[in-house]
């Protein structure tokens, strides 16, 4: 869906996510970092969250890169293709 001047662009899309674990996979258009408060949004997904924990190739890390796909553990269920933005 097209978006309106001054929407803020999303920094990521959620590309999987694993119920059992609770866990997003997010593929992000920009490097973040562990700590940062971002939002899930979607068809029926609208929640903030604080990253507290990050994994790339299953190895905890501290930030992410552009273009990885990272796995961030969240507290609610969230649906492939999901956007993910900067809260």
């Amino acid at each position: 869906m097209p978006r309106k001047s001054g929407e803020p662009k999303p920094i990521g899309v959620v590309t999987h996510f694993y119920s059992n674990l609770g866990v997003a996979i997010v593929k992000f258009t920009k490097a973040i970092s562990q700590g940062a408060s971002i939002r899930f949004k979607g068809a029926t997904t609208d929640f903030t969250h604080t990253i507290s924990s990050m994994q790339f190739d299953h190895k905890p890390i501290e930030k992410a890169k552009k273009g990885e796909e990272v796995g961030i553990k969240v507290g609610d269920k969230v649906r492939e293709g999901d956007e993910v933005f900067l809260a």
